[in-house]
């Protein structure tokens, strides 16, 4: 005779079958919200030294809620892969620089602009203007969101030659440029051929002759040693290389309200702290620059930048289209700031 089980005992299975499978969706309900933060570059550069900020900051905030992994060096994702990683939802924040945002919205593009910005007070000032601040959003409908900006700080042009104050001396010269419009549009304007390079090959490249000549911030010009195969540094401040930290706006747009809100709190927090290393990172490179003496420092005239602002004009014009006018006129306004 088959028994069949008890009524009660089919209610006691059930129980245990429900209890079994409701745990690990509590277990998981109670997990923190991992955010892994990936960038290209080392700890202890203002990059680096900023998202440690964040992380720290964050976890302060929400204990046992928010878990921030920072991913220094390409350690998961290179330059090339990161932005496609962020998308996909494989990390949750990148810092690239603003150059590799062209092509997703040619907006970005106002921060190549040549002799656009007096100094990096202008360039924090419209940042954190109206119009800055669009520029963050302008990519959301292609999955990017814009969290802030992190500065590595103005551009310096050096040549292997002794004079460099006015737009003729780099007539005919050989510049190593980023992968950018603008920045080809810069150099071809001053009759100047621009060659793009990968950075690590840039110092190589000077020594040997490959080119006479870059563009790039005093602590890059110092770390990369690049002050030791150039007779000549112009203090031009042309032109600014920043990163913008971006998420995944899904993501983001997915979060609590609070968490959010605490997220933006610490990356404001971080931004500030990163900010202002980077001022005295660029600082000091330029000091151990002039005290090795091996390149020249020098100092542009308001002449000889009038100069070279009327040379970048062409320039201006060929990109405001793409740009847009009132971005360029918001970033003129902002030296008067």
């Amino acid at each position: 005779m088959t028994r069949h089980p008890s009524r009660r005992s089919v209610i006691a299975a059930g129980a245990a079958v429900a209890g079994a499978i409701a745990l690990p969706f509590a277990a998981r309900a109670q997990s923190p919200i991992v955010v892994k933060f990936s960038h290209v570059v080392a700890d202890q550069t203002p990059k680096g030294q900023a998202s440690v900020k964040f992380k720290e900051l964050a976890e302060k905030k929400f204990p046992g809620k928010v878990q921030v992994q920072v991913f220094p060096n390409s350690q998961l994702f290179g330059d090339a892969k990161e932005l496609e990683a962020l998308l996909l939802g494989d990390v949750q924040f990148i810092a690239p620089s603003l150059s590799k945002f062209d092509r997703y919205t040619k907006k970005i593009q106002v921060f190549d602009l040549p002799f656009l910005f007096d100094n990096v007070h202008a360039v924090d000032s419209f940042q954190a203007g109206p119009k800055g601040q669009e520029l963050l959003k302008a990519m959301t409908s292609r999955g990017l969101l814009g969290l802030a900006y992190w500065h590595n700080g103005m551009k310096e042009l050096s040549t292997n030659r002794d004079q460099l104050r006015r737009p003729e001396d780099v007539k005919g010269l050989k510049f190593r440029i980023q992968a950018s419009d603008v920045l080809e549009a810069q150099f071809r304007a001053l009759g100047a051929n621009p060659q793009k390079m990968a950075f690590s090959e840039v110092y190589q490249a000077l020594q040997t002759g490959v080119v006479d000549g870059q563009e790039n911030t005093w602590s890059n010009i110092y770390s990369q040693k690049f002050f030791e195969v150039q007779k000549t540094i112009a203090e031009t401040n042309h032109g600014v290389i920043d990163y913008m930290v971006v998420t995944n706006a899904k993501w983001w747009d997915g979060l609590a309200a609070d968490i959010r809100k605490g997220l933006s709190e610490a990356m404001a927090e971080a931004t500030a702290h990163g900010n202002k290393l980077a001022g005295e990172f660029n600082e000091a490179d330029r000091k151990k620059i002039a005290d090795a003496g091996k390149a020249k420092i020098q100092k542009l005239s308001k002449d000889d930048v009038a100069a070279w602002r009327k040379a970048m004009e062409p320039v201006w014009k060929k990109f405001e289209s793409e740009i847009g006018r009132d971005l360029i006129d918001a970033a003129r306004k902002s030296n008067a700031a």
